[in-house]
């Protein structure tokens, strides 16, 4: 696949959102770029207060680069308004891991049965004795794993939030479940919140694959509607039929 090397070494950044993701964001990323941190909860930037910024600090300055975790929904968020003037520059621990690494992955989504679907494809790639983590939504955050190799493989379990604000990366293999409406309330209308899940098959590359539901009939009408890349798999019980 094409590779977007390490867009973020040496920029100044700011990682938004300090919970399990922004923080090993900000371990992964601090020693590569120039990095500084803030979190709506004043008691997550007392933590950090060496590498935090204010908020009129923040509104006066300048990044690269902006990290966000994907449970802030920006437009509601204390940064909104300053969000949505660089909205171009949000990125998230998706897009880090791209830019550094050039594993293999199976990245899941869908409204129902991620979690399950993602154990069982970890479970049954482990029993192959095949070097596989699980991250995600299910796991650890995909920049907290160790000693990653060019033959480790990422099972991700993908939300719509991680899709929708993720700007480059790209996954091997795609697997979209099911798509009914589901988190309204942040993406504002069924349409938003589809096309942040039908991101992780728009987005993808020649020579990769997208496993998706023959039943939905927004999944079909999405594939007929766009120019797609990678090989379509439809899949209906235990029939599988390929778009060619």
């Amino acid at each position: 696949m094409k590779k977007i090397n390490n867009i973020f070494l040496k920029k100044k950044i700011l990682i938004y959102g300090l919970g399990k993701s922004g923080i090993s964001t900000y371990n992964f990323l601090r020693e590569k770029a120039e990095i500084y941190l803030f979190d709506d909860n004043l008691i997550n930037n007392f933590r950090f207060k060496n590498k935090s910024l204010s908020f009129s600090k923040i509104l006066k300055s300048n990044f690269d680069f902006i990290i966000i975790s994907p449970g802030i929904d920006f437009s509601k968020c204390r940064l909104s308004k300053y969000l949505k003037q660089n909205y171009s520059k949000i990125y998230t621990d998706l897009d880090v891991f791209y830019s550094f690494f050039n594993n293999d992955s199976v990245t899941i989504t869908g409204t129902n049965g991620k979690s399950t679907t993602a154990q069982i494809v970890y479970e049954v790639l482990r029993q192959e004795k095949i070097d596989v983590r699980i991250v995600g939504n299910i796991g650890n955050p995909i920049l907290s794993e160790k000693n990653i190799t060019n033959e480790t493989v990422f099972v991700i379990e993908a939300s719509s939030y991680q899709l929708d604000y993720s700007k480059i990366f790209r996954a091997n293999i795609a697997v979209i479940l099911n798509i009914t409406p589901d988190h309204l309330e942040r993406h504002g209308n069924f349409n938003n919140y589809a096309q942040a899940k039908f991101k992780l098959i728009k987005n993808q590359e020649k020579r990769t694959f997208s496993f998706v539901d023959l039943n939905s009939p927004y999944i079909n009408k999405f594939i007929k509607k766009n120019r797609l890349n990678s090989k379509i798999i439809k899949i209906k019980k235990n029939s599988i039929k390929t778009k060619l």
